[in-house]
């Protein structure tokens, strides 16, 4: 009898054991790891080093993050080498939709640009409430203005800009492209002591190293929007379409926009973005 018992129990152990596995089986992911191709500013501000470990855990998935430009990484989803974008190029994003390479489109958050430079502001654009207007000064000084010239999601606004002022910079002395990420480019603008259109959030994380001032901000122009974006398994049968939707759907949640709320505050004094979730974005800046 006592054998019978021990025979019963090691039984239902197993039994445990095997239905332990299979709902493990069952909760974890079949592919794992999820291509996230974003901009450099979401790494460069620390923000994907805060979302990146909190999503891995809940979820199981590994995110493996390239930054590069918005253009860059747009390019990548039209070739199937990302499973899901975070960006900042709001027309570009919907000729990428548009052309069918990506679905899902889901606004996340804003920021904005600033132009900053070296405090002696030799074009004196200084609290210039256009930016354009700014550019149209810097032009007239021929004083250095550092591009990324990436395609980036910064380079597309920059672009916009000197299109608004009536100016094509291209080819001229003081106009110089690095072909580099935010972070970067601002490190050769503070160099040679040049202006350049940046994203708030690296700017500030930046700031304390730099000796550059922000001295245009607030036109309306100068609003910086980012979605997350997942490449469309229709043209690309091998995304990680789960992954993907995983990952977008935690962006755009409730804990996650919590996050990027506070994100920077307690350093900075205030937050490196704004949550938009749910949002319309003739809505936002406002």
């Amino acid at each position: 009898m006592k054998r019978l018992k021990v025979f019963k129990l090691t039984i239902f152990v197993m039994a445990l054991i095997v239905a332990a596995s299979v709902m493990s089986a069952q909760a974890a992911p079949k592919q794992k790891n999820i291509i996230l191709a974003t901009t450099t500013s979401t790494q460069d501000t620390g923000l994907l080093d805060v979302l990146i470990p909190i999503f891995e855990k809940e979820t199981g998935y590994f995110v493996k993050t390239i930054a590069v430009g918005s253009g860059q990484a747009m390019a990548m989803g039209q070739k199937g080498e990302a499973d899901v974008l975070l960006v900042h190029s709001p027309d570009a994003e919907k000729k990428f939709v548009a052309d069918g390479f990506g679905v899902n489109r889901r606004l996340v958050m804003h920021n904005d640009f600033v132009i900053v430079g070296a405090g002696a502001d030799e074009a004196k654009i200084k609290n210039t409430k256009s930016a354009a207007g700014a550019f149209k000064l810097i032009a007239a000084a021929e004083v250095l203005f550092v591009s990324r010239g990436d395609n980036s999601g910064t380079h597309s606004q920059e672009k916009k800009l000197w299109k608004a002022a009536g100016i094509n910079p291209e080819g001229q002395k003081w106009y110089q492209q690095t072909g580099l990420g935010m972070g970067q480019t601002l490190n050769v603008a503070a160099e040679k002591k040049g202006y350049t259109l940046a994203d708030r959030g690296t700017y500030l994380v930046m700031k304390k190293n730099l000796g550059m001032d922000i001295l245009v901000e607030g036109d309306a122009a100068l609003l910086n929007i980012y979605h997350v974006m997942e490449v469309n398994i229709a043209k690309w049968p091998k995304v990680n379409v789960e992954g993907a939707k995983a990952f977008a759907d935690f962006m755009v949640s409730k804990k996650t926009q919590n996050i990027i709320k506070s994100f920077g505050v307690d350093k900075y004094g205030s937050p490196l973005f704004f949550p938009d979730a749910g949002k319309k974005v003739e809505d936002l800046g406002k």
